[in-house]
This record gives C-alpha cells, structure tokens and sequence, in this order.
C-alpha cells in the first residue's frame, strides 16, 4: 500500500510527459512553418527560372 502511494505523490512521471508535450507542439509548429516556407521558396525558384528562360529566348 506504501508503494501505491508513493507512486500516486510522485509527480515527476507527469513532468515528464508535459514536457514532451510542449516538445511535440513545438516539433509540429516547426514542421508546419517550414512546410510553408518551403512551398514558398519552390514558387519562388519557378519565377525566376521561367524569368531567366524568357530573358534566353530573347537574347537567343
């Protein structure tokens, strides 16, 4: 019965687990940011290669 009660007082296994949490919301925000980023930066790349192979047929 002791040990019972040691575990139900002992916070540190509830600790833990809020950290982890914190650590997935954060791993998920990064993700969602770079996800945007990177769609950004493809639509970006593709302008400036369309731009270039314009500038090309114009001096070709």
């Amino acid at each position: 019965m002791k040990f019972i009660n040691k575990l139900l007082r002992d916070e540190q296994g509830a600790t833990a687990i809020e950290y982890g949490l914190i650590a997935a919301l954060i791993a998920v925000a990064a993700i969602t940011a770079m996800q945007a980023l990177g769609n950004e930066l493809t639509t970006t790349f593709t302008t400036v290669q369309g731009k270039m192979a314009e500038g090309n047929q114009k001096a070709g």
